[in-house]
């Protein structure tokens, strides 16, 4: 289980500049092998709160901890998907996705099988020797996915990941992630900006404040996996994004 206890954060230019507050006392429990998705106005702190399970960044205040460890640095345990793919252009799709598992010194017959596997799962056969440049936007996110999961972590925080893809591309992801999560669970932390993303994905979903921002509610999804087909016209998908949308509405109107 992810644990975030009175957590509290502000970026900060050097040591002593007071800062700008992003997180303001954060109490959050992430349960094993669960899909939570994050919710909220931009500049809220999602990404940070990413960071913090990482432990890229640590809490001015309070602790995050992962199985009653406190996170006190970067591990092994989580794998990370952004937005922007990350990918090393001078390097194939079977180097990215092998990339991780080459700087933890798995030697090269072992990681290439690994990458191999992976690039099959997430729908990349035959563009193994591919370069990001000669891949669509959905095709690099795939790569970036499996490798994050090449890792085996226990929890993969994806940043945004299909924010920038079209509407088919990114709902095609959205099935593929759904696919490998139900045949290997794993606690997944998925930011997002997309009311239908996020209770589409989701087991749960987190909708954070206005920075310096808090957990201001937490739902969980009243719908059962595998998701039913023609979601679109379920009444609890659609009540429950109208109940969110309606929240992060008035998070707007108390702003301006």
């Amino acid at each position: 289980m992810i644990a975030f206890r009175d957590c509290h954060f502000a970026y900060r230019a050097h040591a002593a500049d007071a800062g700008v507050p992003v997180l303001d006392g954060i109490d959050l429990q992430i349960r094993d092998h669960e899909i939570v998705s994050v919710l909220g106005p931009s500049g809220c702190g999602k990404t940070t709160l990413l960071r913090m399970i990482a432990g890229l960044v640590r809490p001015d205040r309070g602790e995050v901890t992962i199985d009653g460890r406190a996170v006190t640095g970067p591990g092994r345990d989580c794998g990370f998907v952004f937005q922007d793919h990350a990918l090393l252009p001078w390097a194939d799709v079977l180097s990215n996705v092998a990339f991780g598992l080459e700087l933890r010194g798995v030697g090269r017959v072992e990681r290439e099988n690994r990458a191999r596997e992976l690039v099959q799962t997430v729908g990349l056969a035959g563009f193994e020797r591919a370069y990001p440049r000669q891949l669509s936007g959905g095709m690099q996110q795939r790569v970036g996915l499996a490798r994050a999961l090449a890792l085996e972590p226990s929890t993969l925080l994806m940043d945004e990941p299909f924010g920038s893809l079209d509407a088919q591309t990114r709902r095609s992801l959205q099935d593929d992630l759904v696919r490998l999560h139900a045949g290997a669970p794993k606690t997944v932390v998925f930011v997002t900006h997309s009311v239908d993303e996020a209770v589409r994905l989701g087991d749960r979903v987190v909708l954070l404040g206005r920075r310096p921002s808090r957990v201001e509610a937490s739902f969980d999804v009243p719908l059962p996996r595998p998701r039913p087909e023609g979601l679109d016209s379920v009444r609890a998908f659609v009540e429950m994004k109208r109940d969110l949308w309606a929240r992060l509405r008035s998070q707007a109107e108390a702003a301006s």
